[in-house]
């Protein structure tokens, strides 16, 4: 075992043991395969990603010192935590997310063998897991959970739904979060209502002139 890889378990193990109150800690883990997932877990590339999600419509801030959180309330993390090459390192993510208080974990990975959303919900339940295909041929992998092992999953590359839907799971019990999810839900109706009254109003040649 590297002593990065041992490293990261002994750490992660330790927080665990720390108990800390559930306001210092990360909220929701975010873990892929590689790092050449990152662009699509998330800034997305060209389609906006679970970073964008957390920190540009919902004002989470990710952590990266345990013992030294954020000042902002809601935080996540991220790790690579690949279920084939580093399957030690996965197991100790899962069995110590619930003990360090975390409440929702978005697991992405690719290809067609894309274990580390399932594997990871398998071990870490029951704490919820969202499963994001990171290419269109990992879909069938993260999405066929048998019966009684649950993962829910968005579509492939889709992890800024991921994080909407983690923290559709957190709201159930901050208000907070729900406010913001209401917030950023009624800023888009409002633009497709902008939208649609200027492209009534100017009429769609006009109009189609003026968003080129």
């Amino acid at each position: 075992m590297s002593d990065s890889v041992r490293d990261l378990i002994d750490r992660l193990h330790r927080e665990a043991d720390q108990n800390r109150p559930d306001e210092e800690t990360p909220d929701v883990g975010i873990v892929m395969g590689s790092d050449s997932d990152l662009e699509t877990m998330m800034t997305g590339g060209k389609r906006r990603g679970a970073y964008d999600a957390f920190v540009d419509e919902l004002g989470f801030a990710e952590q990266t010192d345990f013992e030294s959180p954020p000042d902002e309330r809601f935080t996540f993390e991220t790790y690579v935590t690949s279920a084939h090459r580093t399957p030690d390192l996965m197991t100790a993510y899962a069995e110590t997310a619930e003990d360090r208080g975390l409440e929702v974990i978005i697991a992405g990975a690719g290809g067609k063998s894309a274990d580390l959303p399932n594997m990871t919900a398998s071990i870490a339940y029951p704490l919820p897991v969202i499963g994001v295909p990171v290419q269109e041929k990992s879909v069938d992998s993260v999405i066929g959970m048998p019966t009684g092992a649950p993962l829910v999953a968005v579509d492939a590359g889709k992890s800024f739904n991921a994080a909407l839907s983690a923290a559709q799971i957190l709201a159930r019990q901050h208000d907070d979060v729900r406010e913001r999810l209401v917030a950023y839900h009624e800023g888009l109706r409002g633009g497709v209502g902008d939208v649609s009254r200027e492209l009534h109003d100017a009429g769609t040649k006009r109009f189609s002139n003026t968003t080129e």
